[in-house]
């Protein structure tokens, strides 16, 4: 399991370790927050084709999906 920081998710880099699509590299650019500055959804942006997918920031915690970083 990743450990992760929600407060630090901001243009951090993933890899998907089955991409779709040829889309394998990923970075966050965007954090959507509740009324008390809490994420609770973040914006995957690809890199190869620039598609953009809103997902809970809790999914990159399972490290049979994603990897930290562009590997």
């Amino acid at each position: 399991m990743n450990r992760i920081n929600p407060q630090k998710l901001q243009l951090s880099k993933w890899t998907a370790t089955q991409p779709c699509n040829r889309e394998k590299h990923f970075l966050v650019t965007e954090l959507y927050r509740d009324d008390e500055g809490q994420v609770l959804e973040i914006e995957l942006q690809a890199v190869l084709t620039g598609r953009n997918q809103r997902l809970p920031w809790q999914v990159l915690k399972d490290d049979s999906t994603w990897r930290q970083g562009w590997k």
